[in-house]
């Protein structure tokens, strides 16, 4: 096949057509039975998404769309052998379990996990997470961490999965590109962390702890690793003590905290601009 060549849409009219199962009933999909827990699809919802999802490590096998998306993604799909099941707007709704704006999804396989070891091989700034359990916060802070410069994220304990489909949408794409992995022994893991010369710094809404822009080290001098804990609850005091320094952000009119992927996103900024 040439590689300016894009595979001809196939036209589908049944929404109860089996070749859409890997579509049906969105809504539970993350759930299903058939499929062992952690090991199911990956879904891309959107022409943006689905543009992140074929240039990631988590390869489509299927897309669903009507025509309008297909014309839209026509440049991206060139070369790209997988089928395209083209429908009306009513068709996928009936697949689907309810009306998608987006107008088109695709569908992967998970690609196999990465160790701690490889996604911080390289990274001068890494997320650390521990008890974010919510999968629109976690979708935040993937959105949030490409663009500020975090070069990974690691999952302590207690995280929602991030290739969920809600996480997936909400990062725009992000949680496919931007490497993750998880620890496999919590706090403990944070030792290949600081072996590798991170400093690690928790946040916390503690008044005695430093104000972040006094804590983070410039951008060229150090690794860092900037841990963040569950919505509400924040950071479990074992993981504050197993880091270097403990951060806050400044608050004002009795505020205590912001949300985890807000905070997140301003520790984010603060470390990228010093290498602005």
């Amino acid at each position: 096949m040439s590689a300016r060549t894009c595979v001809e849409p196939v036209d589908v009219d049944d929404p109860a057509d089996p070749r859409l199962d890997d579509f049906r009933d969105l809504n539970s999909i993350d759930r299903r039975p058939d499929l062992p827990s952690g090991k199911g699809l990956v879904i891309a919802e959107g022409v943006l998404v689905v543009q992140r999802m074929l240039a990631s490590r988590f390869v489509p096998h299927a897309l669903l769309g009507t025509a309008r998306r297909h014309d839209e993604l026509a440049a991206d799909l060139a070369g790209v052998d997988v089928p395209y099941y083209r429908v009306n707007a009513e068709v996928m709704a009936e697949a689907v379990g309810f009306h998608l704006n987006r107008g088109v999804l695709a569908a992967a396989r998970r690609a196999p996990e990465l160790a701690v070891s490889d996604v911080i091989a390289d990274a001068r700034t890494i997320a650390v997470l521990e008890g974010v359990n919510d999968h629109e916060n976690l979708g935040s802070i993937f959105r949030n961490a490409a663009g500020l410069g975090v070069d990974a994220v690691v999952f302590g304990a207690g995280c929602a999965d991030p290739l969920y489909r809600r996480a997936v949408r909400v990062s725009m794409g992000h949680a496919l590109l931007v490497p993750f992995a998880k620890a496999q022994s919590w706090p403990a893991d944070l030792n290949i962390l600081r072996d590798k010369g991170f400093r690690l710094i928790s946040m916390t809404p503690d008044p005695q702890a430093l104000p972040l822009a006094q804590a983070l080290p410039p951008l060229a001098d150090q690794r860092v690793a900037m841990l963040v804990g569950a919505e509400g609850p924040g950071l479990r005091e074992s993981t504050m003590r197993a880091s270097d320094v403990r951060v806050r952000i400044p608050m004002t009119r009795g505020t205590d905290s912001l949300n985890v992927a807000t905070a997140a996103a301003l520790a984010f900024y603060e470390r990228a601009r010093d290498g602005a």
